[in-house]
Formats: C-alpha cells, sequence, structure tokens
C-alpha cells in the first residue's frame, strides 16, 4: 500500500469518527458526582453516590430519559471545600447537564458558585439552612432544610416529651452551627430554655468532656447535632457516663451506619427523620431491598437522597421534553411529583422556589439496632 493510500484511509477514518462522536453525545446525558469518598464525610458520600448510581442504572436499563443514556462520572471531594470547588469547576468545564453533591454542606456552599456561574442544576443532600438563602437558582436539595426539619424535633420535645430545659450538642461546621441555630429558635419558639450550648470538633474522637458538661447543666434532655460517626461516639460515652434521660436529634443521630457504630448504646436514640428505610412505604421496603441486593449493606438517608435526586431530574427534563438546563431548573421550582407517576422518588414531594421540598417525614426511635418509626409526620403543605 502506498504512502498516499495510507493518508487516504487515515483522513476518512477520521471523518468517519469526527461525524461518529456528536451522533453519540447526543445520545448521553452527562451527570457529574462530586462525592465524599474519604475523609469526615465518606460515609455520607458513599451512601450518595451509592444512591445516585443505582438509579442511573435502573433509568438506563428502562431507555433512559428522552431516549438517552445517563453518563455518570465521579470524583472524590475527600471533604474538602476546596477540592469541592475545583471539581465543580471541572465538571462545568466538561459541559455536565447536572451536579450532584457534595453532601457536606461546607462543600456545597463553596461548589455551588461554580455550578450556578455556568447554569447547570446542582442536587445537594446538605441540610444547612443557608445554601438555598442566596437566591441560587440551580440549587435543589434532596433533604429538608434545617429550619423546616428543627420545628418538628423542637415541638416533639415540648409537647412529647414535656421538657422544660435542653443541652444542644453541636458540630463545629458549617452543617452543625445551621443545625444549632434552627433549633434553638424552634426550642425558644416552644418554651424551651437550652441551658448548655456544647461545641464540639468536626472528626472529634474524645467525647468525654462535652458528655460531662450536659450533665453538669442537668437539662431534662439533650439534643445531638453531630456528623455520623461522631454521634456514634457521642451515644457511647453518654452510655458509659451513665446518661439516662432523652436523647434526641436529627436524622444523622439515628442512622445506620451510627446504629453499626454505637450498637447498644443507640437504642432509645429518638430523632426526626426526613427519610428511613424502614417507612411504612412498599416504594422504600423495595429501595432497601434493592440496595441491599446492590451494595450489600442497608442504606442510610444519604441513600435514599442521591436515588430519588435522580428521578426528580428525570421527571423534570421529561416534563420539559428537552435537554434544555435552563428550562429544566425553571420547571423543577414549583414542581410536584407524585410517587404514582414517578415511582422512583419514593414519596410524594413538593419543590419550592428556593429549591427546598416538602413531604412526609418521620418520629424514630432505636431498638435493638434498627430504625422503628413512632409516628409518620405529614408534609407541612398539608398541615
Amino acid at each position: 500500500m502506498t504512502l498516499n493510500r495510507r493518508c487516504l484511509i487515515a483522513a476518512a477514518a477520521a471523518a468517519a469518527c469526527a461525524s461518529w462522536l456528536p451522533a453519540q453525545a447526543q445520545n448521553v446525558i452527562k451527570i457529574a458526582g462530586l462525592y465524599e469518598l474519604s475523609g469526615a464525610g465518606a460515609t455520607a458520600g458513599t451512601n450518595f453516590r451509592n444512591g445516585v448510581e443505582m438509579a442511573v442504572k435502573e433509568i438506563n436499563a428502562a431507555g433512559g430519559i428522552l431516549g438517552r443514556r445517563i453518563q455518570h462520572t465521579i470524583s472524590d471531594t475527600q471533604t474538602n471545600p476546596g477540592v469541592a470547588k475545583g471539581l465543580a469547576a471541572k465538571a462545568v468545564d466538561d459541559d455536565v447537564f447536572a451536579v450532584f453533591g457534595p453532601v457536606f454542606s461546607g462543600s456545597i456552599m463553596v461548589s455551588m458558585a461554580e455550578t450556578r456561574r455556568a447554569e447547570v442544576p446542582n442536587f445537594t443532600g446538605g441540610e444547612a439552612a443557608a445554601i438555598t438563602k442566596q437566591g441560587n437558582p440551580y440549587i435543589f436539595r434532596t433533604s429538608f432544610t434545617q429550619d423546616t426539619a428543627m420545628p418538628k424535633v423542637a415541638r416533639y420535645i415540648a409537647n412529647g416529651l414535656k421538657a422544660k430545659t435542653v443541652a444542644v450538642m453541636f458540630v463545629n461546621n458549617d452543617f452543625g452551627k445551621g443545625g444549632r441555630d434552627s433549633i434553638t429558635q424552634a426550642l425558644q419558639a416552644n418554651g424551651v430554655r437550652v441551658v448548655a450550648d456544647i461545641s464540639t470538633d468536626q472528626a472529634q474522637v474524645d467525647f468525654s468532656a462535652p458528655v460531662l458538661r450536659a450533665k453538669q447543666a442537668n437539662p431534662d434532655a439533650l439534643f445531638v447535632y453531630l456528623n455520623e460517626e461522631e454521634s456514634a461516639r457521642a451515644l457511647r460515652e453518654l452510655r458509659k457516663q451513665g446518661w439516662d434521660k432523652p436523647i434526641v436529634g436529627e436524622t444523622t443521630l439515628t442512622g445506620q451506619k451510627v446504629i453499626d457504630l454505637a450498637g447498644d448504646a443507640a437504642n432509645g436514640a429518638i430523632a426526626h427523620v426526613g427519610l428511613t428505610v424502614d417507612a411504612p412505604n412498599p416504594l422504600m421496603l423495595k429501595f432497601k431491598a434493592n440496595f441491599y441486593r446492590e451494595y450489600k449493606y442497608i442504606s442510610d438517608h444519604n441513600g435514599i437522597k442521591g436515588y430519588t435526586g435522580v428521578y426528580l431530574l428525570k421527571h423534570a427534563i421529561e416534563k420539559v421534553g428537552k435537554l434544555d438546563r435552563k428550562a429544566v431548573a425553571k420547571a423543577l421550582h414549583g414542581m410536584t411529583v407524585t410517587a404514582a407517576k414517578e415511582p422512583g422518588v419514593l414519596m410524594d414531594v413538593s419543590i419550592d422556589a428556593n429549591g427546598d421540598l416538602d413531604r412526609e417525614s418521620f418520629l424514630v426511635e432505636v431498638r435493638d439496632g434498627r430504625q422503628i418509626v413512632k409516628e409518620v409526620l405529614p408534609a407541612l403543605a398539608r398541615k
């Protein structure tokens, strides 16, 4: 074969590739996952990623979205806000349609500036109230905001426990400080006085001093708002020091990882949770079984957050009828999705103008190593 002929063949192959690649790109919806796969947020980030990945597999197996497959790229933020910001910028440069994560509030508070600038829808499991208070039209929460959750907790402490005084133990980061501010305000509104304000560090190992401070304050109940691993350490120390009063918290206090790490020390802990795999809901129980089959462990709330977030995106794209990021973000605001129409959302859900959601939630108690639902709390819109 002559050199000229080889060149002609190579040129023809290059032209064929050039025409093939755009056609392939049109058949893919790219989403970027920015997850805490190492560092203090590894438990939350890994569960969130697995939930997203399971939803992607299901949707692709069913034919994708508008006939297009979802392509999911995964990156580790290392639970570092600076790394998260850099990864968000890279995702924008890669022209992704949507971003999932980070989960930790401190990281999403930094990284979402990049997705906002590029007008890329960004789904997060972060709970800090400030996330959706900045007028960002491209941020969407897959969990309750603290401003929605904490009033429910405070009402239970005041009316269910009849507590007059409470000690608050929180982790000193964006997540913890936001929760501390929200629960303090909600407790005051319900006539409950905070008698001890106990700050702890992220990844703190020794909880003997914080627990001692709580005991010395002699409150009627203790509210605990820490990350998963720290919650387990605090529960073990509370039992070690003979704490015998109610221990109440939010979602992170009674997650399955906490229960596994704390063992018997978790029994009796009570929390308001936006999501639980033990909810009396056939779709949730099916998700629990499928997740266990896929990953060989029981998902916590973060896995549900990731999973349902992908189905919210799917529903919005199909409602718009085309891959238009601006139109999809606009459609998500004010959108209500029923589980009957989109089973992947697991429960009926509404999204407000800020990107915050509203749906049923649950009051749970840990008994014999698992969450037991004590009460189903209605969505605020239906109260």
